[in-house]
């Protein structure tokens, strides 16, 4: 006989019959009442209690699924059901997109409710509505909204953190730079959500605009020296060697937000009941963090993979204005990305094979006192590196289940409300720690002087 569910679940995932949801499961399923694991009761979610069911047997075979994971029925478009979830969830794991037409409602609920949410979005337009219209609402009823929490962005946002604090004072960056290098010894297979995510986004880059205009301008950070100039599409000269071509990335977004929160508290956000020994270390964390101009770039040894990419984003660029060009672009996303996204999603073996490194380089002053001096330029050279398996499904569930650990067994830590981005609310936390102990790594790579 099966044990009775809990009134409230430790987590419940929803979206967990999708692509990115079933290796959720996968993952969380290694932590569910392990040795001093907080996560101790699950459930899974989605619209059809079939599917969920598959997905669960999926992610926990080759044995069968724990007895007490409970499948509940939950569908975006239905208010109600989201309210009955949300009510019975301490942390909702939101994973079904794309976010602008899932995950709000989900949201909304959460925030209702005061039950946190996680969410592995890369949409800029939907996280930053969701900050707009929901925070309010969130912060009265402290529950803790949080988007990105995938490999879009955590990696990007621990990574210039990371980055950031070796730059040790008197000396600042003035520029960082992310090159992200996909690599697999079979086939790299993007993730069909980001793809998809990315049409909308170029559909709807108006309401985006529309929603900046209608908000207050955000605090910009003090970063020593001039903005860098723009620069070329392509570059073929780095100090890695690689190509490398800008990439119009939510990781950029997402980093802006966070170093702008810092601005206007440049402690951070207190924690709703956090201890004097975190408090203590919140303030020194921050104090240690230093803004600098951030961007994005994918690279890749080969010129060909640029190539495609380019490709991807000529085609979305062109035809995503369009409803017959939307509808083209969804239906045959493996034509319209050169091979690089299909519906099919990538298969074990190709998931196995992919890994990722993200190489962040940054430039700035030895001494940032010097920056303001006439015809002073950089003279630094720092390159860190985050590097981990494959980004959708291997290193957006970990990052999203240790997310969830977190809050967890840190609640009291971390601010009683509101929606906020990854790094704002892990930045000063155990979180890399955690990725590191469960596949990613970050690393000094080399500290130089420039000539």
């Amino acid at each position: 006989m099966a044990p009775p569910e809990p009134e409230v679940f430790d987590v419940v995932i929803f979206g967990a019959s999708g692509f990115t949801g079933k290796y959720v499961i996968r993952e969380a399923l290694k932590f569910l009442s392990a040795p001093s694991s907080p996560l101790r009761s699950l459930a899974v979610a989605g619209r059809s209690r079939d599917r969920v069911d598959a997905a669960l047997r999926w992610a926990a075979a080759p044995a069968p699924p724990p007895e007490g994971v409970a499948v509940l029925v939950a569908d975006a478009s239905d208010p109600a059901s989201l309210a009955a979830l949300a009510s019975r969830a301490r942390v909702v794991l939101s994973c079904a997109g794309p976010f602008r037409l899932h995950g709000h409602a989900v949201a909304a609920a959460c925030a209702a409710a005061g039950a946190d949410c996680l969410d592995i979005s890369g949409e800029p337009e939907f996280m930053e509505r969701v900050e707009a219209e929901l925070h309010e609402p969130a912060a009265r009823n402290g529950s803790l909204i949080v988007s990105a929490c995938g490999f879009d962005s955590i990696p990007a946002e621990l990574g210039f953190l990371f980055h950031s604090r070796q730059w040790d004072p008197p000396s600042a960056p003035a520029t960082v730079e992310a090159y992200v290098s996909l690599q697999s010894t079979k086939r790299i297979v993007g993730n069909i959500g980001t793809y998809e995510s990315a049409v909308l986004g170029v559909a709807n880059a108006g309401q985006l605009q529309a929603l900046r205009r209608s908000r207050p301008r955000r605090s910009r950070p003090n970063i020593p020296g001039p903005p860098p100039p723009k620069g070329s599409l392509i570059e073929g000269h780095n100090p890695l060697g690689l190509w490398a071509m800008k990439l119009p990335s939510a990781d950029t977004v997402v980093v802006k937000r966070t170093l702008s929160t810092i601005t206007e508290h440049p402690e951070g956000l207190p924690g709703a009941e956090e201890t004097p020994e975190y408090a203590e270390h919140r303030k020194n964390f921050w104090s240690s963090v230093k803004p600098a101009h951030f961007g994005v770039k994918i690279a890749s040894r080969s010129l060909m993979i640029l190539v495609r990419f380019l490709i991807t984003g000529l085609f979305i660029g062109l035809l995503a204005h369009f409803s017959f060009g939307r509808s083209l672009l969804l239906k045959y996303p493996e034509f319209f990305s050169a091979g690089l996204f299909r519906r099919a999603g990538p298969t074990e073996e190709e998931v196995k094979s992919a890994s990722f490194k993200m190489w962040f380089i940054g430039h700035g002053y030895s001494d940032a006192a010097q920056a303001s001096e006439r015809g002073s330029k950089p003279d630094k050279e720092v390159i860190t590196k985050v590097s981990g398996p494959e980004v959708g499904y291997i290193t957006t569930p970990i990052v999203l289940v240790q997310c969830a650990l977190v809050l967890l067994s840190q609640r009291g830590n971390l601010p009683k409300g509101g929606v906020y981005t990854p790094g704002t609310v892990f930045g000063p936390t155990d979180l890399q720690q955690r990725l590191q102990e469960n596949g990613l790594s970050f690393d000094l790579h080399m500290t130089r002087a420039m000539r």
